[in-house]
Parts: C-alpha cells; structure tokens; sequence
C-alpha cells in the first residue's frame, strides 16, 4: 500500500490531486481546514469511484499537525498544497499579514515535511511534493508577501532536495501560473492607500488571466505525476505560460527582465 497526505483539498489543484492519486490505486489522506467545506470533495469521489479519508486539518496547527502524522502511518507521498494568497504591497502590509503568510505558505510546509521525513528515510523512500507557485520564481507587484513566503519555501525544498536524496527521498516542486479555482476568494486584500491606480491596474489584469486560466484539474495533473513518476525531478510547471514566465527569473542574472516585464502591469490603462 503506498499512502499519500495531500493538504487543501476542499477544492482547486488538492482536490483534483487527491482523486487524481486515489485513482492510480494511492491510499489517501486528503486534508481540509474546515470540514464543513469537505462536500466538493466527496462529490467528486464519488463521481470518480474513488475512496479518501477526509481529515480535518490547519496547516498551521503544529500540534494538530503532529497528531495527523503520528496517527496516520508511515507516508510515502506528502503533497504540500495548502496555501493563501494575499494583494498589497510593503507599505500597505502589516507584520501581522507578513506572518500570516509565512504561517500558512512556508512554515506549515516545513513542519509537516519535518515531521514525515524520519520516518521517509528510515524506509528509505518518500515523495515530498509542495505546490508553489510562478510567484516562488518571479516576484510579482501586489504579491510582496506572497511571494516572499513561496520564495522561502522553494529555497527551502532546493536545499533540502540533495541532503535527503541519498536516502530514497525525493523532493519536488510545482509552479502553476494562474489556475482557475476558488483560490482568490480567500485572498486578503490590503487597504488600497496611495497606491490606488497601480493596485487596480494589477487586479484588472489579475481578472483577466484568471479569466483565461488553465484549469485547476488540468494543474493537478503535473502534480500527480510529480508525485509518482519513476523519473523524478525538483522543478515542474503545469503550463506552457508557467514554462514561460517561469523563465523570466530562473534565467535573469541581473533581474532587469522580471522588472521590465512586471513594472507594465501597475501601469494604468490608457
């Protein structure tokens, strides 16, 4: 039996990871913050046929985080999904909404990747898969601490990926670029200030990628095959526009192609 914890499942990219693995025959854990917002998930395995055991769980909950593990047996695959993004730049944000960012896109994933891996390398294999973002590459206007918290984290996986490798675990990251879900409607949006004409210059073009966005079932296929395939790798993209923008930074030595390209979208409409 291989066991798979995926966190965020209630909709998006972890729920369609979730039924996504269980179809390849994974037992999986599937974890929401709220239970009460559980019934798209059981719909939809449901409708596929497939069987979860749906858990309640705050990512930033350490205590609860560590009950989860220590009740669920040893975890071959750990897909970090669960995250939140927020809108306001430096001066709008608070330390409080800084932390809060941390808490829940970084920090998280380090305790619950902390607590799975003695048991991973005792075994000798394990998967540990967290979902990023093209924000954990590319830092975007109006996604200060977003962006921060996903960059942390990727720095996070890239150095941890060759200390554990020797002992059969595997450690991967997934970028998607904008994915149709439910995942803006939690975004906290800071007060706008003087900063009002280039804020609503980025959410309108916000609205107008998510309005053409890939899907988030499509996204989570890449998930899934990072968390399976037999050819591991750290980086992965779930779309051609991730491949893309991606690249802006990975390939940008001296930072000026990010800043030309990104410097547009806080430009008001003519």
């Amino acid at each position: 039996m291989t066991l798979a914890i995926v966190t965020g499942t209630s909709s998006g990219i972890g729920l369609h990871t979730a039924i996504g693995l269980a179809r390849q025959g994974v037992t999986v854990i599937a974890t929401v913050r709220n239970a009460s917002r559980a019934d798209a998930l059981r719909a939809a395995a449901a409708e596929a046929g497939v069987d979860l055991d749906i858990r309640s769980l705050d990512v930033t909950d350490a205590a609860a985080a560590a009950a989860l593990i220590a009740d669920a047996g040893p975890v071959d695959i750990l897909v970090n999904n669960a995250g939140r993004g927020a809108v306001g730049t430096l001066e709008q944000l608070s330390d409080a909404d800084l932390q809060e960012q941390l808490e829940t896109n970084y920090l998280s994933v380090a305790r619950l990747t902390r607590l799975v891996l003695p048991g991973m390398r005792e075994r000798g294999r394990g998967r540990i898969v967290t979902v990023t973002s093209v924000g954990g590459a590319v830092g975007q206007p109006f996604a200060d601490a977003y962006c921060a918290a996903k960059f942390a984290v990727e720095g996070l996986m890239q150095s941890l990926a060759p200390v554990v490798a020797p002992f059969g675990v595997d450690v991967a990251i997934v970028e998607p670029a904008a994915v149709a879900s439910s995942f803006t409607d939690s975004v906290h949006r800071a007060p706008a200030g003087p900063y009002a004409v280039q804020q609503q210059a980025y959410l309108d073009r916000a609205a107008t990628s998510f309005a053409s966005a890939q899907s988030a079932q499509d996204a989570a296929q890449t998930v899934v095959e990072a968390a399976t395939t037999a050819d591991p790798r750290f980086r992965w993209q779930t779309s051609e526009a991730a491949v893309r923008f991606a690249g802006l930074s990975l390939g940008d030595l001296d930072g000026s192609r990010v800043l030309g390209v990104t410097s547009e979208w806080v430009e008001p409409g003519e």
